[in-house]
């Protein structure tokens, strides 16, 4: 065989060769093919009292299935119950105030005012009609001037009870001023804003389950100080769960989010969930920053959250669990997947 031949024949190979190494890495892949590996994942909660007060009970144990709203512990509310009512009185009785001053005198008050007035000049008359008669008396030297005095000054505090009485009759007709019922009403604004809050801090003495779910564990007993920074509660969730899996470089062309899916596990090998492609993260895992060689690249994996509806709650958390991705279904709405890429 001469040379040119050989090396016609040798680049045939080569070419060969090559076709074959792009054909393998741009092959499609098969439905049954692309598989995952994962471990069931839920949300979880941990639970604690807004307020720092003692336990008066808890109302669970671990392992009860809990309703959402459902009260799981209650605080000691001696020392509340007490303000509460002590804020509802002095809310009462500042919007009684207010009242008042948006009413203004009564009739009454005001004919009250009015006889008064009458009264007080009716005195400063007589009043001055006595100091009258003493001062002519005066010339006569029937009386001292130590009397004469006496009657004067009586007849200047009359005047002066005059004064006061058309005062309080003028008051009385004007009502209360501008200023005292803007401070009334800021009074009782401020009293009712008390008053809500002892009310919520009364609420916050029941502690209650944020959703359904399963209570896995219980940390604290009746009798121990509650705190914010204390959690009492550890819950699971019941509803929306989760496969976290991790898919490598050279297959995560192959997945999209809302690719539908088939979840089993090996406790029910035969009973797959419905499942969907909800995230795909954006970072690679397991492998260093920069990569360079073809070696390291291959290596990449990344993680991607297969969401279950798990409506029998066969799945539980840590449990291992095989994904087959339907790449021929139509996939999961958009709108649901925006609500299931929520992570705890």
């Amino acid at each position: 065989m001469n040379k040119p031949l050989r090396i016609i024949i040798l680049l045939f190979v080569l070419a060969a060769i090559g076709g074959g190494a792009w054909w393998y890495l741009h092959r499609p892949v098969a439905n049954d093919a692309l598989t995952l590996y994962g471990n069931v994942d839920l949300r979880q909660a941990t639970l604690a009292f807004n307020g720092s007060e003692r336990i008066a009970g808890i109302l669970v144990e671990e392992g009860d299935i809990v309703k959402k709203g459902q009260v799981l512990a209650r605080l000691d509310t001696s020392r509340l119950s007490p303000q509460v009512r002590e804020a509802d009185a002095t809310v009462a009785a500042q919007r009684a105030m207010v009242m008042k001053l948006r009413n203004g005198s009564r009739p009454e008050e005001i004919a009250q005012a009015r006889a008064n007035l009458a009264s007080a000049k009716a005195d400063a008359a007589n009043a001055n009609i006595q100091y009258e008669r003493r001062a002519a008396l005066t010339a006569t030297a029937t009386i001292s001037k130590q009397d004469l005095d006496t009657a004067k000054a009586t007849a200047a505090v009359a005047d002066a009870k005059v004064e006061v009485a058309q005062s309080a009759l003028d008051l009385a007709v004007a009502g209360p001023r501008a200023e005292e019922l803007l401070q009334a009403e800021a009074q009782l604004r401020g009293n009712e804003a008390q008053l809500a809050l002892i009310r919520q801090e009364l609420d916050d003495a029941e502690l209650v389950a944020p959703f359904d779910a399963v209570v896995r564990s219980r940390l604290m007993e009746p009798g121990e100080m509650a705190a914010p920074t204390k959690p009492v509660f550890s819950l699971a969730t019941i509803g929306t769960k989760w496969v976290r899996a991790y898919v490598s470089e050279v297959n995560l062309g192959h997945v999209r989010s809302g690719m539908r899916a088939k979840v089993t596990s090996d406790s029910f090998p035969d009973r797959p969930l419905d499942g969907w492609v909800g995230f795909i993260s954006p970072v690679a895992e397991f492998t260093p920053k920069t990569v360079e060689t073809e070696d390291l690249r291959s290596s990449l994996v990344y993680e991607v959250r297969v969401f279950v509806e798990d409506k029998d709650d066969m799945f539980r958390l840590g449990m291992p669990a095989t994904v087959k991705l339907l790449a021929d279904e139509a996939p999961k709405p958009v709108v649901e997947q925006t609500e299931s890429k929520t992570t705890p």
